[in-house]
């Protein structure tokens, strides 16, 4: 069973930057995407960014991108978002997931998930 564990939120200043991880247990993700959504209250979750665990090919949201960075560590079995330049519409709580393909995760067809880390952006 895939445990994923996400780290690294907290409250930032505009302009400033964070780096999330995902920690990732029970099998590696060979073959699988990997990404990040996010959910701000009042919001529906949408999609950050997604990264293909074999190749690195990776996709972002038109709102993140330039400002934001995904990647991932075989060895570790992690997943990163380097977030730079954040604004407080940046604000949410950050989930990482898992899934069969890239086009599976912008569909939130997800086959794992963590509990999120909370990010706020302040003015």
């Amino acid at each position: 069973q895939v445990q994923l564990v996400e780290s690294g939120g907290g409250l930032v200043q505009a302009g400033g930057s964070l780096r999330l991880s995902c920690a990732g247990s029970g099998r590696t993700f060979n073959g699988y995407a990997m990404g990040w959504f996010r959910q701000a209250p009042g919001k529906e979750r949408e999609f950050v960014a997604s990264i293909s665990w074999s190749d690195r090919a990776t996709d972002y949201a038109d709102s993140v991108k330039g400002r934001f960075t995904i990647s991932r560590d075989i060895r570790k079995n992690t997943m990163y978002l380097q977030m730079n330049t954040l604004k407080p519409e940046d604000t949410a709580v950050y989930y990482c997931a898992a899934a069969l393909s890239p086009g599976s995760l912008t569909r939130q067809s997800t086959l794992a998930s963590g509990q999120g880390t909370q990010v706020t952006v302040s003015t």
